[in-house]
C-alpha cells in the first residue's frame, strides 16, 4: 500500500465512510476505490481517470484535492512524450496560414469601416445643412405698439403675486402653496449573484440582508459538509453527513458559509429564497456563499 493510499483509507475510516457509501457518493466502482487505496493504479482505465478518481475520492472524504494530487504526482511522475517533428512542422504551417487569413480578413474589415465612416460624415453634414436654422433661432417679428399699451396707466409696474384686490378695493392674500412630502426610501432587495470561480470553488455574493438562510433538498444519496466562515478566514464545521434521498436541511447564519458537496446532481440548493445552480452531473462541487452586510 502506498503512502497516498494509506492516507486516503485512514481518513475514510476516521469519517466512518464505507467503500459502498463512497461508491454511491463518487459514482466510482468499488474495485477502483480499493485499487487507489492499495496504490495499484494499473487496474484503472488510464492516467486521466487516475487523477479524476483520486480527486473525487479526496473531496468525498473532506481532504484538499490539490494537495492529494500533488502528492500523487510527486510519487508517480507522468512520462514526457516527445512530439514528432513532422507534426510540429504541420502545426507551424497551419498557424502561418491561419495568421495570413486573419490578416486579410482584418484588412477587409478596416477598409469597409473606413468607407462607412466617410459616408456617415457626409450624411451628417448634408442632413445638418438641409435642416437649416432651427425655428427657435428665427428672429421674432416686430409688432406695432397697441393703443391699450400706451394708455394703460399701470404699464411698467410689477404686479404683486402675493395679494389680490377684491371688488370693494380690499387686499386679499393669496393662498400659500403646500409642499409635497418626500417619498420614503424603499429598502434594497436581497440579491444572490455569482461572482467568480476560483480554484474549482463557485463564489456567490449575497447583499441586502444581514442573515444567510440556506435550504437544502436531497434528491439522491449525497455526502455534504457545511462550514461557517469566520472573518479571519477560519472554518467552523456545522455539519458533515451522508444524506439520503428525500432529506432536507436548513441553516440560518450571520456569516458566510462554505459547502463541500459529494454529488452535485443530488442537491437542490436555495439561498435566501434564490435557487443556486449546483450542477446536473454526479461530480463533487464546492460552493462559497459570501455574505456582505450593509
Amino acid at each position: 500500500m502506498s503512502d497516498l493510499g494509506y492516507i486516503l483509507r485512514k481518513t475514510r475510516l476516521e469519517r466512518k465512510i464505507s467503500l459502498d457509501d463512497l461508491q454511491e457518493v463518487t459514482k466510482i466502482r468499488k474495485r477502483y476505490l480499493e485499487a487507489i487505496e492499495e496504490g495499484n493504479y494499473k487496474v484503472l482505465p488510464g492516467s486521466f481517470y487516475v487523477r479524476a478518481f483520486i480527486k473525487s475520492y479526496a473531496e468525498a472524504v473532506g481532504l484538499d484535492p490539490t494537495e492529494v494530487l500533488n502528492m500523487y504526482e510527486t510519487t508517480n511522475p507522468s512520462p514526457v512524450v516527445e512530439k514528432p517533428v513532422v507534426e510540429t512542422i504541420r502545426k507551424n504551417r497551419t498557424s502561418v496560414r491561419n495568421t495570413e487569413k486573419m490578416s486579410r480578413w482584418a484588412s477587409s474589415v478596416m477598409f469597409i469601416c473606413f468607407i462607412l465612416l466617410i459616408f456617415g460624415i457626409v450624411y451628417y453634414y448634408t442632413y445638418k445643412n438641409y435642416k437649416g436654422t432651427p425655428a427657435g433661432e428665427k428672429p421674432s417679428q416686430t409688432q406695432s405698439p397697441r393703443i391699450t399699451d400706451s394708455t394703460n396707466p399701470g404699464a411698467g409696474t410689477t404686479p404683486n403675486t402675493s395679494t389680490n384686490a377684491s371688488s370693494d378695493g380690499k387686499v386679499v392674500p393669496l393662498p400659500t402653496p403646500t409642499s409635497t412630502p418626500a417619498p420614503t426610501p424603499t429598502p434594497p432587495a436581497v440579491q444572490v449573484k455569482f461572482s467568480s470561480n476560483e480554484k474549482g470553488v463557485d463564489n456567490y455574493t449575497i447583499t441586502g440582508t444581514a442573515n444567510l438562510n440556506i435550504q437544502m433538498k436531497i434528491t439522491g444519496s449525497c455526502w455534504i459538509r457545511v462550514d461557517a466562515l469566520a472573518d479571519g478566514g477560519g472554518k467552523d464545521m456545522l455539519r458533515q453527513k451522508l444524506y439520503k434521498e428525500g432529506d432536507t436541511d436548513t441553516f440560518d447564519l450571520t456569516s458566510s458559509a462554505y459547502l463541500n458537496v459529494g454529488a452535485a446532481s443530488a442537491l437542490e440548493l436555495t439561498v435566501n429564497g434564490t435557487v443556486v445552480p449546483v450542477g446536473d452531473t454526479p461530480n463533487p462541487k464546492r460552493v462559497q456563499l459570501n455574505l456582505q452586510k450593509n
